[in-house]
């Protein structure tokens, strides 16, 4: 498995991230809110959406976080890599 990683995106720098389709790609809001904007390759499909843990230690990001992170009920209850099932098989 390869980690690609980025430097900070914010409005001054006006820096962008690619994702190819079927990659999994997380962030994190360093502020106290942020607007995040998809350009999408194709219209939503729920059976394709999923999410994986964001600690995972299988994956090993090392996020910086300074505190504990904030997360949605869907990242919340996110599988490890190794337990999730991918759609795109």
């Amino acid at each position: 498995m390869r980690v690609v990683t980025w430097n900070e995106l914010s409005a001054e720098n006006r820096k962008m991230m690619w994702v190819p389709p079927g990659f999994a790609h997380g962030f994190y809001v360093m502020s106290e809110s942020a607007e995040f904007v998809y350009k999408c390759t194709d219209y939503y499909a729920p059976e394709c959406d999923g999410a994986v843990r964001f600690d995972d230690p299988g994956i090993g990001i090392d996020w910086g976080l300074n505190g504990p992170a904030v997360l949605s009920d869907k990242d919340a209850a996110a599988p490890l890599m190794k337990d999730w099932d991918n759609p795109f098989k």
